[in-house]
């Protein structure tokens, strides 16, 4: 009786507020997933529906999930920009902030374990120092670090502070670290002399000691950016020399970029031969540093239509299983080094493997790599064929561990928003956006076909539900013929 009362706008209202609700979702969840990475139902379901049906087996994957995101460790940029004279004025000139929260908090946190030791408070401008490499404000941080410096001239770490994100060119910069060296200098020498007078002075000169190698390092920086390429060389290969212990600025990866820039290609190959080692961490750069010194051995003779005639060369097999291995390292790289993909500004903190090494990578080797005549048209042909060498790069690796699975989530958080994040391997679009998206057409589809042809939809609804109806009718005629008409009249006025 009450499926006849229905008229066809009942039909037409009906589908046509499904079909706006189920838009509605299929929009968030796009978006959602374009954002984040994951669908929004199925993060809900996992985080607040699985404890309910299974919370022990959630614990334990909660537990492996971050393990996992611990193990993706970020590394400083050995190449990173300056914020004041680079970063900052590509704020101005567009208007976008190249770099995130968490990649200048992540800074912060670097620049406290660099630069600051416990008994700073005992000094006056080296305790404003350490109020100031704890400010997250710029403004706030840039000020403290210029009344320390007037204070005392002599605080390395404040010219330091000043160069980094106060000096608007890099030969103001140029200028601050220089005489940054000079009080870093004075201090390391005054410090190492007391060293070993207690775990004080020990710790006095373990800071003396990074903020003398960071200035050298940066003035090499500086003179590369110049063009006093010579003069930057020379700084760091004297800085490997003096302090070879001292590897988390990961110096050799400015040399090896610094003696590209000079063509120097047979002093690369012998750095590589030092630090290409299985018991060293790989990175970006020595894995494609190593593939570019073989490639230019046979890209200027390299042909495509004629090795797949003839076969491919010893040589030139060295070169392809070259770049297999670097692209298997991190896969993000060639996409940028073949201009298929736009760049940005590298972030002050990468992670290996991940997109944000990709950009610091090419931001700086592109030039090398066209430099070299052939070698992109060599990569071109040949690096798509590593993924056919490692068809689940999540779960076995072929030269390297597995692909890590977190890559994507600490991405996310270095690069700027206006960056879309390259992800590896492809994940395909979720169940419920594929769901949402169905049932949106769906129901759009029946809105439609009921406006335009009302009675025949109509009649096809009472239909439908008619034969839905039918068990449950079935039933209940079952029911009435077995349960006392008495007791059907009681269980009815209930």
């Amino acid at each position: 009786m009450f499926l006849n009362t229905l008229t066809p706008k009942f039909y037409v209202a009906l589908t046509g507020t499904s079909s706006l609700i189920s838009g509605l979702i299929l929009i968030f969840e796009w978006w959602y997933f374009r954002k984040y990475g994951t669908s929004f139902i199925e993060q809900v379901s996992l985080n607040h529906l699985s404890p309910w049906l299974g919370g022990s087996e959630n614990g334990n994957n909660n537990s492996n999930n971050q393990q996992t995101t611990s193990e993706c460790k970020t590394w400083r940029n050995p190449l990173n920009l300056f914020r004041g004279s680079e970063y900052n004025r590509y704020t101005w000139a567009t208007g976008k902030d190249p770099l995130t929260y968490y990649d200048m908090n992540q800074s912060a946190q670097d620049h406290q374990t660099l630069f600051t030791c416990d008994s700073d408070s005992t000094r006056p401008a080296d305790d404003i120092m350490l109020r100031a490499w704890r400010e997250r404000n710029p403004q706030n941080r840039i000020k403290a670090a210029r009344e320390a410096y007037e204070l005392n001239a002599e605080c390395a770490t404040a010219a330091v502070l000043l160069g980094e994100e106060e000096l608007t060119t890099i030969l103001e910069a140029e200028k601050m670290f220089r005489h940054a060296l000079k009080a870093a200098e004075t201090n390391h020498k005054k410090s190492q002399a007391l060293q070993h007078h207690g775990p004080t002075q020990e710790k006095i000169h373990r800071r003396d000691l990074n903020t003398l190698v960071y200035v050298k390092r940066r003035l090499a920086m500086i003179m590369r950016k110049l063009g006093r390429t010579k003069e930057a060389v020379k700084i760091m290969r004297d800085l490997i020399k003096e302090f070879p212990m001292v590897s988390m600025f990961q110096i050799h990866e400015n040399l090896i970029e610094a003696l590209l820039e000079m063509q120097l290609y047979a002093d690369v190959q012998a750095l590589l031969a030092k630090y290409d080692d299985i018991s060293l961490p790989k990175s970006a750069t020595i894995c494609y540093t190593a593939a570019l010194l073989k490639a230019r051995a046979v890209c200027d003779k390299f042909s495509p239509e004629i090795a797949s005639k003839r076969g491919l060369t010893t040589a030139e097999m060295n070169a392809v299983e070259a770049i297999h291995r670097a692209v298997e390292f991190n896969p993000h790289v060639p996409k940028y080094l073949l201009e298929m993909k736009g760049l940005i500004l590298p972030p002050e903190h990468i992670l290996k493997r991940g997109d944000s090494e990709g950009i610091a990578y090419s931001f700086f080797h592109l030039p090398h790599w066209k430099r070299v005549e052939g070698a992109l048209q060599l990569l071109h042909c040949t690096w798509e064929g590593t993924f056919r060498m490692i068809p689940y790069p999540l779960e076995k690796g072929h030269l390297f561990y597995p692909y890590p699975s977190c890559t994507e989530s600490v991405d996310r958080e270095l690069l700027p928003s206006f960056h879309e994040v390259s992800v590896y391997p492809k994940k395909e679009l979720p169940f419920f956006i594929l769901f949402t998206a169905g049932l949106c057409t769906f129901t759009a589809s029946l809105a439609l076909l009921t406006h335009q042809f009302p009675e025949p939809m109509g009649a096809f609804a009472k239909a439908f539900l008619a034969s839905l109806s039918a068990p449950f009718s079935f039933l209940v005629e079952k029911l009435e013929s077995v349960i006392p008409s008495s007791l059907w009249h009681q269980l009815t006025r209930l």
